[in-house]
């Protein structure tokens, strides 16, 4: 019981001090994937014309990103549920694996932010799993001004165990953001994710989409909520998609 009261207390806490932070604050804090705070983004993101069907698959990204020890440590958990098309008629639907990213984060120093450590993809997916234990390193370097967040992120996996008929995997993912900022928790925002498959042959490995949107603080009593959406188009695709849309919701737990 005195735990759980202590558990409540700390939680009223973290809200009243959320409460305390302006939009443009917390519009800037939910584009920094390196800030100290604890968050959790539902990611939803639809692509559309995929294959010699031209049919619709779509991922909902659950998100949770933890900060340790003052911010230095930040974990960000990737899980996927996947629904994607399978011939003409057919559909595939599951959990996808699991990637889990920590990044060691220095203090920022003249508005520029860095982490880099390394990601895991736990091949925990069924029908829509690579079956391979994967891993790499990931960087990520951002820049805050009043108005500007922009930075990047890349990351490449190679697969280190698993079902050894599976093919083995060899990718990379850059993301590139760019946000401005506007009065009222207002802002817009591009943050394509491009990708390479390495294991895919020569001119169709790549896919590159090119796009953006925007989005707004809101908040739900006291509890910040950063809602998004986004539209992209790939001017370079391997057949896999040629226009997507990303709709997000972030909850927000501001230190």
């Amino acid at each position: 019981m005195k735990k759980t009261i202590i558990i409540l207390l700390a939680f009223a806490f973290t809200l009243s001090y959320a409460q305390e932070r302006t939009p443009e604050e917390l519009a800037k804090m939910s584009q920094n994937p390196l800030a100290n705070m604890m968050s959790f983004p539902f990611q939803n993101n639809t692509v559309f014309g995929v294959g010699d069907f031209e049919r619709t698959t779509n991922v909902l990204n659950i998100q949770p990103v933890l900060p340790f020890f003052n911010g230095h440590l930040i974990t960000r958990t990737i899980i996927p549920l996947a629904s994607k098309p399978f011939g003409e008629s057919e559909t595939l639907s599951g959990i996808g694996d699991i990637n889990f990213s920590a990044f060691y984060a220095p203090a920022p120093k003249n508005g520029i932010t860095w982490g880099v450590g390394p990601i895991v993809v736990i091949p925990t997916g069924n029908e829509v799993s690579s079956k391979k234990w994967s891993l790499g390193p990931s960087l990520l370097i951002l820049k805050m001004t009043k108005k500007w967040v922009y930075g990047f992120l890349i990351n490449n996996i190679w697969s280190v165990a698993g079902d050894k008929n599976a093919g083995d995997v060899n990718a990379m993912l850059f993301q590139y953001f760019i946000n401005y900022n506007f009065a009222g928790g207002w802002y817009i925002s591009s943050a394509p994710i491009i990708t390479a498959n390495w294991e895919d042959p020569a001119g169709k490995q790549w896919v590159i989409p090119f796009g953006g949107g925007g989005g707004k603080i809101i908040r739900i009593g006291k509890v910040p909520l950063n809602l998004q959406a986004q539209v992209f188009y790939d001017v370079i695709s391997n057949g896999k998609g040629k226009m997507s849309l990303r709709l997000q919701a972030q909850l927000m737990l501001p230190k």
